[in-house]
């Protein structure tokens, strides 16, 4: 009975959106909500002054809530960040605040026909094209449903490499599963240590919600490869929800790829990465350094 309802809501999605998507010059936008949330009771240690605490969040604040648009047609889709106004200092100053905001992501290119993946980035002043192909997702069907507006949309799950550029995964180093108390709590000074007291999973589960009213191959970011538009993604501790869908609108965009920046691959991209923490690492005196966040202060 479960298989014969799903199977109704497939062939009524299809026939209701047929007429839409037959057009050839189809495009729609997609809006999405993206939060992450972070464990402060690690970062800063359960000693860390509640101000702290406080004014900490207020600088991630705007790296952990974005709002993004996705351009798509058949084929090809643009994914980038909203443009908002953001006060002069607001996200920047020591710490991880700081170094987060030294990766900016710019304009987010898939292909489906051609497996093609392309990433305006910047990184330290620097300007990166990140060529690479589309991940490969091995989704799981559940043959769960539920209503996300006007649209069915159906669950499906996977498991997902991280790299190590990924700093919405970052985690306290060291705090996963370990029960002793002594590992899990940290000086209040560490906040101001970008990279000393956090490592990256290697890899996560995400949970997708997709809609075959729009029969399109597209997703917010990397995330692509369900018979419909992906409308929420489960990631870890991110969440990113689809807040409004635009079918075809009075003026549409010329979805290309971008071309700005040195082009390199995701595994040169990451040891670029990889080679700068390190240096920041050593800036900062290293796990033992208990020097304010200041070079060469370490003990």
């Amino acid at each position: 009975m479960k298989t014969f309802k799903i199977l109704s809501i497939i062939c009524f999605a299809l026939f209701s959106s047929a007429y839409t998507f037959a057009q050839q010059d189809f495009q729609g936008k997609a809006y999405y909500e993206s939060k992450t949330t972070i464990d402060m009771e690690n970062f800063g240690g359960p000693d860390m002054p509640a101000d702290r605490k406080k004014a900490f969040m207020e600088r991630m604040k705007s790296f952990l809530e974005k709002s993004y648009i996705l351009t798509f047609n058949k084929a090809e889709s643009i994914y980038k960040e909203e443009e908002q106004l953001v006060a002069p200092g607001g996200s920047q100053g020591r710490g991880f605040g700081g170094f987060a905001a030294n990766f900016s992501a710019g304009e987010q290119y898939k292909n489906v026909q051609t497996n093609q993946l392309l990433q305006e980035q910047e990184f330290f002043g620097k300007q990166f094209l990140i060529k690479d192909s589309l991940p490969k997702l091995k989704w799981k069907m559940t043959g769960e449903t539920k209503q996300i507006g006007q649209y069915m949309a159906m669950k499906a799950t996977t498991m997902k490499a991280v790299d190590k550029t990924d700093f919405s995964s970052f985690r306290p180093r060291g705090r996963g599963g370990n029960n002793d108390a002594s590992e899990k709590k940290t000086d209040s000074t560490s906040v101001d240590k970008p990279v000393e007291e956090v490592e990256v999973p290697k890899e996560i589960e995400v949970t997708a919600w997709y809609t075959m009213q729009i029969p399109v191959n597209q997703g917010p970011g990397e995330y692509w490869g369900l018979p419909g538009l992906i409308l929420e993604i489960n990631a870890d501790r991110t969440t990113i929800l689809c807040s409004k869908i635009v079918l075809n609108p009075s003026e549409k965009d010329n979805i290309k790829a971008p071309s700005k920046g040195k082009e390199v691959t995701k595994e040169e991209y990451v040891e670029t990465v990889t080679k700068k923490m390190e240096e920041m690492r050593e800036m900062y005196g290293g796990r033992g350094g208990r020097g304010g966040g200041r070079p060469g202060r370490g003990r």
